[in-house]
């Protein structure tokens, strides 16, 4: 059971029993409607609907957008964030500490067959959001979904051999070697109906979870109470609204004016005002990031020379400072210093603009003049003058050009003989869980980020095959061996940084707790509210 969300769970299962086909009556489900519906949030006051349930809207003011909902392939911090609500895996993480729980599994701990073979159950009666029973099918095809070539999420989980439908109600999952996070690993994966297509789930998605997608629109998705829901979870409201809020003054004036009871991504600088205005603001040191991305198929990218004067140009210790309010800690590895595998990485990139000139003179790029792509999120492109700044103290002449996310990847990026330079731009793999292999192969395994993007798999084959190498190793071992192949790792990278963070920030989240219970704010990006319930 999630930690501090207990006081309402016996009452909420009580009225589980008694069917929750009620709960979503009384809201208002029309989208153009204030996001608060036809119930004043500030008149919830612990009240309930008439079987019990309780009433009032979830409101949750959000900084990122996307149009791909598709549970099987997104990356969207948003998608991410409102689908924990919609869809199940076999288990599922409480994101305020990675710790698992069973979601769709009917046994907390998965059925260890052999060291490479485990058997899951299926939850008793548990149905799809349309009334559907789920069936090991379903299952299978979604692991299939997720595995598929091309998918983002297949080199998280390319440790499956297979998984097979055992009887309706129970599959076989085979690896194909002993891998120490199995449970953890398979969370990734989200249960879909067999037949469900990519067009729906991409637009919105059904799911097995404590609440249904009622309406998505590129500003606000609704959801409500999924009747058919009968794990330990049930929805805690008549209805939870994220407003699509990117600017961070709008986001902050919605909390302070009650339009929204929760909101992520708070700005340093106005952490004062949201406290003034009663709400509760709590700081979680975590592993979201900026990460400079470098062209390594196009000189002088290719030496990893050039890509760490780049790091020792830039004056992070200030940036965190003026941009980040001090909300955030200097890399000192790839791994932040909170993360429980974090070792002090070979190579620190501690503010020294005499040793990149150095290192930019010794790889012949002295007179070095570049285009920085970035992403147009506020707290991305505040970081881009200093930057800039900096740089060009150094002999580097910068233009800086910011766009949307999608069309920064699709015009420059994701396009066949990519010219682009270096990027800037925002990331956090952590949404998917913590374990340093998959931290690690989100940028820098056999995958998109490479062979598309920074092209190191091409440009330095040899580094990149030592550093699947001690991924693979790391996986089958345990305890201070573990740890070892961690830390040798984090230092091959720190010597390379065909990606590498500049800071991992502190995320801040505000929320109201006269109004809600159960908030338990996460170190990652998107709000996770299951098992929170209005008041």
């Amino acid at each position: 059971m999630k930690r501090a969300r207990g006081k309402s769970l016996v009452a909420l299962t009580a009225a589980l029993a008694l069917g929750l086909s009620a709960c979503g009556g009384g809201g208002s489900d029309d989208p153009t409607e204030d996001s608060n519906g036809s119930n004043d949030t500030s008149d919830n006051g612990g009240d309930t609907g008439g079987d019990g349930a309780p009433s009032g809207d979830i409101t949750v003011g959000v900084a990122y957008e996307t149009t791909n909902y598709h549970p099987s392939n997104t990356s969207s911090a948003l998608a991410m964030g409102t689908n924990w609500h919609v869809v199940e895996g076999l288990y599922e993480f409480h994101m305020e500490d990675y710790t698992t729980y069973a979601a769709l599994a009917a046994d907390e701990e998965l059925v260890e067959v052999s060291d490479t073979e485990y058997e899951v159950t299926l939850r008793d009666g548990a149905k799809f959001s349309d009334g559907t029973d789920i069936t090991s099918e379903d299952v299978v095809t979604s692991f299939e979904r997720s595995t598929a070539e091309g998918n983002i999420y297949a080199t998280m989980l390319d440790f499956i051999e297979s998984v097979e439908a055992k009887d309706d109600q129970t599959v076989t999952i085979t690896t194909k070697y002993p891998f120490s996070l199995v449970k953890e690993r398979i969370a990734v994966v989200k249960i879909v109906p067999a037949d469900a297509t990519d067009e729906d789930l991409t637009s919105m998605p059904i799911g097995s979870g404590p609440w249904k997608y009622e309406t998505i629109s590129d500003t606000e998705v609704i959801a409500v109470p999924n009747e058919h829901y009968n794990g330990a979870y049930p929805a805690g409201g008549e209805r939870m609204v994220w407003s699509v809020l990117k600017d961070d003054t709008a986001r902050t004036t919605a909390a302070q004016d009650g339009t929204i009871q929760v909101m992520e991504n708070v700005p340093a600088e106005n952490v004062e005002l949201l406290e003034s205005a009663g709400l509760t603001v709590e700081e979680k040191p975590g592993f979201n990031l900026p990460f400079m991305l470098f062209n390594t198929s196009k000189a002088p990218f290719d030496d990893p020379l050039v890509r760490q004067a780049f790091f020792y140009a830039i004056d992070t210790e200030k940036l965190v400072a003026n941009a980040m309010s001090g909300k955030a800690v200097p890399a000192t590895s790839f791994l932040p210093e909170s993360h429980p595998n974090y070792n002090e990485a070979e190579v620190q990139f501690d503010y020294d603009p005499e040793k990149a000139r150095e290192l930019l003179a010794e790889a012949g790029a002295e007179d070095l003049s570049i285009t920085l792509l970035t992403t147009d999120h506020p707290w991305i492109e505040n970081l881009s003058p200093q930057i800039r700044t900096d740089l060009e103290a150094v002999g580097i002449t910068v233009s800086v050009q910011a766009e949307a996310s999608a069309s920064l990847y699709s015009n420059n990026l994701d396009v066949d003989d990519p010219t682009f330079d270096v990027a800037l731009a925002p990331g956090d793999p952590s949404v998917f869980g913590q374990d340093p292999a998959l931290l690690i192969n989100w940028w820098f395994g056999d995958n998109i980020w490479t062979t598309q993007r920074s092209f190191w798999q091409e440009s330095d084959m040899e580094s990149f095959e030592e550093l699947q190498t001690l991924v693979l190793d790391a996986v089958q071992l345990s305890g201070d061996e573990q740890q070892e192949k961690w830390n040798e790792a984090q230092d091959l990278i720190s010597r390379e940084v065909p990606i590498y963070p500049l800071f991992h920030r502190t995320m801040i989240t505000t929320y109201n707790a006269d109004e809600l219970e159960g908030v338990e704010p996460i170190a990652t990006t998107g709000i996770e509210l299951v098992g929170v319930t209005t008041k």
